[in-house]
């Protein structure tokens, strides 16, 4: 019995500070409702707010739609980050051609893009999917080209001799070596197109949650606004966790081959 209790200690220590906080933001946002301060809520109407969207359905529906176009948006930005970033890892050449460009379209920032894509897209799916391509692109090209660069340079000499063709060597020889990095580059990516969606939300996608806070910060609802800002943060950590948990079921079943 107590080495069970033992054990339920440890597995909540790690959530001891962040209810700390929030007793303390309790406390403090109805110390500001009593002193006439309506820009505030505490946790509880933050919870009751939270349970009402849940009830009527906004949540799940804001919810769902940035999930889908931010893995929508990975999805692209990943599988054109793969090609390229192996096509740069194989040929110095191709590397030396192409730095210029990577070096100066990887430092616009994506949110400076919403303008051009709202006039190409208009408002909806089309227009965030586009910004969290860019925006996943990037780094995830970068990541894969430097983990191409460090593959064994003897497997690939072993697949010209064997004369692999180039979607042959990237297939069978530099997938497989890269698998573990790209398990890293992708958890970057998620919390990349992750933090891009709700960021094109709040400036201007008329969907989503996102747009679901700006709503209820300008209808001047702060019980509301809260609820969505961690209900926000549940969901960004929910997808890491997940992606974390399969990294290592890939890890373990890549050692147990």
């Amino acid at each position: 019995m107590a080495e069970r209790a033992r054990g339920l200690l440890l597995r909540l220590r790690p959530w001891a500070i962040p209810a700390l906080l929030l007793a303390a933001f309790e406390l403090y946002a109805r110390r500001a409702s009593a002193l006439g301060s309506d820009s505030l809520a505490p946790v509880s109407a933050a919870l009751r707010a939270f349970v009402g969207a849940a009830m009527d359905g906004s949540l799940w529906q804001a919810t769902a739609f940035t999930l889908g176009t931010a893995a929508l948006g990975l999805l692209l930005g990943g599988l054109l980050a793969l090609a390229g970033g192996i096509a740069l890892g194989l040929s110095a050449r191709a590397a030396r051609m192409g730095f210029m460009t990577t070096e100066l379209l990887r430092t616009v920032p994506s949110v400076a893009l919403i303008p051009l894509a709202m006039l190409m897209f208009g408002f909806g799916v089309r227009m965030e999917l586009a910004i969290v391509a860019f925006a996943t692109f990037w780094p995830l090209m970068l990541l894969v080209q430097a983990a191409v660069r460090q593959v064994e340079p003897r497997l690939l000499e072993v697949s010209r001799v064997l004369g692999l063709s180039a979607r042959e060597r990237a297939f069978k020889i530099v997938l497989p070596a890269i698998a573990a990095r790209l398990f890293v580059a992708l958890r970057l990516g998620v919390a990349i197109a992750l933090v891009v969606a709700v960021t094109v939300e709040i400036a201007a996608n008329p969907h989503g949650m996102g747009y679901a806070m700006m709503i209820a910060q300008q209808s001047f609802d702060p019980a509301l606004m809260l609820a969505w800002l961690g209900w926000i943060g549940v969901v960004g950590y929910a997808v890491n966790a997940a992606m974390l948990r399969l990294q290592r079921h890939v890890a373990r079943r890549m050692g147990a081959a």
